[in-house]
């Protein structure tokens, strides 16, 4: 005896919803077990800082060359001594001589504050009395993968969620149009996971932002097509009923499931939003000017700093912008003067950025984070031309946020190798940054394989003497 007649709605859907429980179920069976917990954290306390702007100077910036001036470098320059290298112990387990060599750059000191900075930045020179300069950096890692995801992600070797994820999962996004974590011309090292959400919900990894041959930014497959936007609503309709249907008949939860059915609506609602975010032909001369994109030399690096001041006021909580793929890196072991290239790159635009957030009042609450995964040696590399990895004493700089303007925290040693007063670790860092944003590092947590993980492991101190 035949069954009810089906309508064409109801056969399409009922054999949609059949063939897709079978690819359905085999990407569940790939599913973790382990529970997904996908509601995101309240504010531990009250926030000073609403979003993160993180410029990334991939390769490793030398601090003795741009702002850890030392005196008594340039003094003894060429004489020998035996350091303590964790690279050359690693390889070698021997410690050896090395030859003191002085920067190829004079200091001086700059803004009421008296901080001193290398000709190398003299842009973000006249912003000294904004920054917050940290002397006495030092991380984990000796090479530039390991370094490079324990600067994103708290670990060296672990896969574990980017601290762009971390943001987006303990505050969630400003605008619900757009994606709460964008990464800006991600450079290749250490691949996605510098902006992968791990064992995070999927829903809050990072969005990688690239150039195209028109030298404008993009989602890849966000361009609209040529249908009615009335009509490709209907479409995202339908699928998404069916998906729903599917999961109801498949009676299961899934987070990574939920998070693919969620990321089809973002989808939709960035194909409205996102074209015109990313479209800076309606920026006026002088702000493309201040920011270099009308020179050669500053034209990759400005026009990323422009979106990022774009994306920020568009609501994006967490916001990279990448400095270490078609423009080089600061990675110098044999030919130093080559940071001068970087810098030229990279100064004008940083400092267009800086001016513009105080312009448009959004310093106040977005922090500035300048730097790279370590710093390099006070002693020459590569005969006499270069420096070698360094990540026991390194500089970067914070603004805006609630962190002290005009300001400079810890020492290296007399030659700018070691950390010896005011030590930041890495993991100190990570936990300020998210003190500032109203979360505290030990309680934004998420139940993994039997434990609760954090950004900062079971390390990591707020460093109040940094904040206001």
């Amino acid at each position: 005896m035949f069954g009810p007649v089906l309508s064409r709605r109801q056969m399409l859907q009922q054999t949609a919803c059949g063939f897709g429980s079978v690819a359905t179920m085999a990407m569940m069976n790939r599913m973790s077990s382990a529970a997904m917990n996908t509601k995101a954290f309240e504010w531990h306390h009250v926030p000073k800082a609403k979003r993160i702007i993180f410029l990334f100077m991939f390769g490793g910036v030398s601090q003795v060359d741009s702002f850890d001036y030392k005196p008594l470098l340039a003094a003894r320059h060429g004489d020998s001594l035996v350091f303590d290298d964790a690279r050359i112990l690693a390889n070698t387990g021997e410690r050896k001589e090395q030859q003191l060599m002085k920067s190829p750059w004079k200091f001086r000191q700059h803004g009421q504050s008296g901080q001193w900075v290398s000709e190398l930045f003299p842009e973000m020179a006249k912003h000294v009395d904004d920054l917050c300069i940290l002397k006495a950096m030092r991380t984990e890692g000796v090479a530039h993968g390991p370094a490079t995801l324990f600067l994103h992600c708290g670990s060296t070797n672990m896969i574990r969620p980017s601290m762009g994820s971390w943001v987006y999962y303990g505050m969630g996004t400003e605008n619900e149009n757009l994606p709460g974590f964008v990464s800006i011309a991600p450079s290749n090292v250490a691949g996605p996971r510098k902006y992968g959400s791990a064992f995070l919900p999927p829903r809050f990894q990072g969005t990688p932002l690239v150039s195209n041959r028109k030298e404008t930014f993009s989602i890849e497959n966000l361009t609209r097509n040529d249908s009615k936007p009335s009509d490709i609503a209907r479409q995202v309709q339908l699928l998404q009923s069916l998906n729903r249907q599917q999961i109801e008949q498949l009676g299961m939860h899934s987070a990574e499931l939920e998070a693919a059915l969620e990321s089809y609506d973002l989808a939709w609602r960035m194909q409205q939003i996102a074209p015109e975010v990313l479209d800076m032909s309606n920026e006026t001369e002088a702000t493309l000017s201040s920011y270099g994109i009308d020179n050669p030399v500053t034209k990759s690096f400005g026009q990323k700093c422009l979106m990022a001041r774009r994306l920020c006021e568009a609501g994006v909580r967490f916001i990279e912008v990448n400095y270490g793929n078609d423009e080089g890196n600061w990675d110098q072991h044999s030919d130093l003067p080559k940071h001068s290239e970087h810098a030229a790159k990279v100064d004008k635009p940083v400092s267009a950025l800086l001016a513009d957030l105080k312009q448009r009042g959004l310093l106040e609450d977005t922090i500035i984070w300048w730097g790279g995964e370590f710093g390099r040696t006070p002693y020459a590399q590569g005969k006499g031309t270069g420096r070698d990895h360094n990540p026991g004493g390194f500089t970067v700089w914070v603004s805006g946020g609630g962190f002290k303007p005009g300001f400079a925290y810890g020492e290296t040693d007399e030659f700018g190798f070691q950390g010896v007063e005011g030590r930041i670790h890495m993991h100190d860092l990570h936990a300020t940054l998210l003190h500032q944003l109203g979360l505290d590092h030990k309680r934004l947590t998420f139940q993994h394989a039997g434990r609760d993980y954090r950004l900062t492991d079971v390390h990591g101190k707020v460093v109040h003497d940094v904040i206001t």
